[in-house]
C-alpha cells in the first residue's frame, strides 16, 4: 500500500526510539533522516499502520492517531461568541469549596473560562492575598510593575484611573505589553459603595460584528499596529499591535482595546488616519453597545476570572474612600495566563478520561473470573482497596491496591493460567506511570515480586496461598533466592509492595462487602499527575 508523505509520517512516530515515552519529546533531529527515506513496507489492519522504513526502522501508528484536532483554543472558532442575553438564566459560577473539593467542578469552571471568556468563584474567603491562592489553583502567577497583588479602590496619588472612583468604559489591561497577561483574577473584599457595579463585552463578538458589518474597517483594525504605551515612576512600557489580531488563517485570536493607553499613530498618510480612525470609532461604538455589556455586582468573596485578550471589562462610577461617599470598593487582583489554565483543564479532562477508562474496566471485564479465585477480578481489587483504606494506609497505598492488578485486563490473565508469566505487574506499571507517581506505580510493579520474598522470608507464608496464587507463584520464578531477596529488601518500596501483596492474598473473600470503584475515584484524582 502506499503511504502518506514520507518525512511527514517517520517524523511522528511515536515508538520510544524516536520519543520520549515520558513527555513525547522527539528524540532526533529531521537532519538525521536519510535523504532517500522510503517506506520499504507498509502493513494497515484494525490495529493501526505498520510501516518498516528503508532505513530499517520500524513504525506502528495505532488507528486513528492522525485523526484532525480541533481549532486553536485560542480563536473565534473554539469561543463561544456571547451577548449579556445569552447569560439572562445566571453566569458561569462555582462555589469555591466546591472547585476545590470535585475535579468535575473545577473542570467546568476552566472550560468556561476558555470557551466563554470568563467564571465567577463564589465565597472565596475574604481575606487579602487569597486571589493568588485562586490563580495558583490552575496556574501561576504573572507579576508586573503593579507587583504580584494589586488593589483596585481609590487612592490618594493614583498611578492609574482605575484607583480612582471614576467609570470605566471597556477596555483590555496592559496593551501595552508584550506579551500581554493573557488572563486577569478580581477578588472582591468589600463594595459597599453606591455605584461600581461591574461589567464585561467580549470582544470577539464585537470584532465579529464589525467584520460582518464593515469588511473593510475590519481588516484595517487588523494591519493597522496601534501603539499603546504606559509610563509611572517605576515603568515606561509600550508594545505596537493591531487592535484585532489574527491567527495565520484569519481567525480573530486577540483583542486590544484600551482609549487610556492608546499612543499616537505617526507615519500614516492624512488619508489612511482618516480611514484608520473612521474604523477606530466604529469598533469602538460597537463595544457600547448595550445589549453586548453584561452588568453584574461583585459581592465580599466573588472572584471574577476573565480572558484578558477577549473580554473587555468596565465597571460603573462609584463614590467612596477617598473619592467622598460613606461606602468603599475594594477588589484585588493578580494576572496570570490562559496557557496554564489550559494546561490544568486538559490535565483535570485526561485523566477524568483515564477514570472513565479504568471504571468500564471494572464493571466490564472486571466482572469476569479471577484466575479461578471465587471472587471477580474487579471485586478483588476493590477487596484490597478497602482492606488498605481499613489499614489506615496513605492514599497512594489505597490506590494501588486497588490497581495493582489491572494488567490482567484485557485477556492477560488467561496466559499466565495458560503457563506464560504475563508480567502483569509491570504492565499495569507501565499503564498507570502516565497518570500517577512512582508511589502508586512501584507497589503495583513489585507485588508479585513481594509474593516470592515473602514465600522466601516468612515461614508458613507459602502454605497460607490459594491455590490460584501457588499456580502463579511458579510461573513467576517461585520463591527468591536470598542474593535476589536481599535485593528486593534494600528497594525503597519494598515495604510498600508487601503491604499490597498482602490485602491482595486477603482480598479473597466472597462473602465480604465490596465497594464500588466509584468511591475511590476521588483519591485517585487527587493522586493523578
Amino acid at each position: 500500500m502506499s503511504v502518506p508523505h514520507p518525512y511527514w509520517l517517520r517524523d511522528n512516530c511515536p515508538c520510544a526510539d524516536c520519543r520520549d515515552p515520558r513527555g513525547g519529546q522527539k528524540l532526533f533531529q529531521i537532519g538525521d533522516l536519510p535523504d532517500d527515506l522510503a517506506a520499504a513496507e507498509a502493513v494497515e489492519d484494525a490495529a493501526g499502520l505498520t510501516v518498516l522504513w528503508s532505513d530499517g526502522h520500524r513504525s506502528h501508528y495505532p488507528a486513528g492517531w492522525d485523526a484532525p484536532t480541533g481549532p486553536d483554543e485560542r480563536t473565534e472558532h473554539a469561543k463561544r461568541l456571547w451577548e449579556a442575553a445569552d447569560f439572562a438564566r445566571g453566569l458561569p459560577e462555582a462555589d469555591w469549596a466546591g472547585y476545590l473539593a470535585d475535579p468535575e467542578e473545577r473542570i467546568a469552571v476552566l472550560a468556561a473560562v476558555r470557551r466563554c471568556g470568563f467564571a465567577l468563584l463564589r465565597g472565596v474567603p475574604v481575606e487579602e492575598g487569597r486571589v493568588l491562592a485562586v490563580a495558583r489553583s490552575f496556574g501561576y502567577v504573572r507579576e508586573t510593575n503593579y507587583g504580584e497583588l494589586f488593589d483596585v479602590r481609590v487612592e490618594p496619588d493614583p498611578a492609574n484611573l482605575a484607583f480612582t472612583g471614576a467609570a470605566i468604559a471597556p477596555h483590555t489591561d496592559n496593551p501595552y505589553r508584550d506579551p500581554v497577561p493573557t488572563l486577569q483574577l478580581l477578588h472582591c473584599l468589600r463594595n459597599d459603595a453606591e455605584g461600581g457595579d461591574s461589567g464585561l463585552v467580549d470582544g470577539f463578538r464585537a470584532a465579529a460584528l464589525l467584520r460582518d458589518e464593515d469588511p473593510a474597517a475590519f481588516a484595517l483594525l487588523t494591519r493597522t499596529p496601534v501603539p499603546f504605551r504606559y509610563r509611572d515612576r517605576g515603568a515606561e512600557l509600550s508594545a505596537e499591535r493591531p487592535l484585532i489580531g489574527l491567527d495565520p488563517r484569519g481567525a480573530i485570536r486577540e483583542v486590544r482595546f484600551n482609549n487610556r493607553s492608546t499612543g499616537t499613530l505617526r507615519g500614516l498618510a492624512p488619508a489612511e488616519l482618516d480611514a484608520f480612525y473612521a474604523a477606530y470609532r466604529r469598533f469602538a461604538a460597537i463595544t457600547l453597545r448595550p445589549e453586548l455589556r453584561l452588568d453584574f455586582r461583585l459581592a465580599p468573596g466573588d472572584c471574577l476570572l476573565f480572558d484578558n485578550t477577549r473580554l473587555l471589562h468596565a465597571r460603573t462610577a462609584f463614590a467612596g474612600g477617598e473619592g467622598g461617599g460613606t461606602g468603599h470598593r475594594h477588589l484585588q487582583g493578580c494576572y496570570a495566563d490562559l496557557d496554564a489554565l489550559s494546561s490544568t483543564l486538559a490535565v483535570l479532562r485526561r485523566n477524568t478520561t483515564a477514570l472513565d477508562e479504568l471504571e468500564a474496566l471494572f464493571e466490564g471485564e472486571g466482572a469476569g473470573e479471577y484466575l479461578g479465585e471465587a471472587v471477580t477480578m474487579a471485586a478483588h481489587m476493590l477487596q484490597a482497596a478497602a482492606l488498605a483504606r481499613a489499614a489506615g494506609a496513605p492514599p497512594a497505598l489505597v490506590a494501588a491496591a486497588l490497581l495493582h492488578d489491572i494488567g490482567h485486563f484485557r485477556g492477560s490473565g488467561l496466559e499466565l493460567m495458560a503457563g506464560t508469566d504475563n508480567r502483569h505487574g509491570a504492565t499495569a506499571a507501565a499503564r498507570l506511570a502516565p497518570y500517577f507517581p512512582p508511589a502508586v506505580t512501584e507497589p503495583v510493579r513489585l507485588h508479585v515480586d513481594a509474593k516470592r520474598y515473602l514465600c522466601a522470608t516468612e515461614p508458613g507464608y507459602a502454605a497460607r496461598l490459594s491455590p490460584a496464587s501457588v499456580h502463579t507463584l511458579a510461573l513467576q520464578g517461585g520463591p527468591m533466592p536470598p542474593a535476589e531477596a536481599a535485593a528486593f529488601a534494600a528497594h525503597p518500596h519494598h515495604a510498600d509492595a508487601v503491604a499490597v501483596r498482602r490485602w491482595d492474598e486477603a482480598a479473597k473473600d466472597p462473602a465480604a462487602e465490596t465497594p464500588s470503584f466509584a468511591e475511590f475515584r476521588p483519591l485517585l484524582l487527587e493522586l493523578m499527575r
